[in-house]
């Protein structure tokens, strides 16, 4: 008996190639411009969520501000404070999960 690493199968995911948003109070401007950002930020560094991450972050503080965070990840659970009008929790490919808040 030999000890192999686990391989997920995720073929059956392939046909969840668009976001998907689960929570958001954002504007309806300000969610889209934040959903197109995440989409381009999770092509451009496909296998690399700290870059992706990053690269929405940046993006975001550019745009609306400063004190943007971006999580992403394949499971995580949050209990965060936030400034009201400006969260976003959203999926993408069927098992990326992205959190998208302006800290206080």
């Amino acid at each position: 008996m030999s000890c192999q690493p686990c391989r997920i199968d995720r073929s059956h995911l392939a046909g969840f190639n668009y976001a998907l948003v689960k929570l958001s109070d954002m504007p309806d401007e300000m969610r889209t411009e934040c959903k197109e950002t995440v989409v381009t930020a999770i092509e451009k560094f496909p296998d690399n969520y700290e870059g992706a991450s990053k690269f929405v972050k940046e993006t975001m503080d550019k745009k609306f501000g400063a004190s943007w965070h971006c999580v992403m990840g394949e499971g995580f659970g949050f209990e965060i404070t936030y400034e009201l009008k400006h969260l976003m929790y959203m999926f993408f490919g069927g098992y990326i999960a992205i959190l998208v808040f302006k800290a206080l």
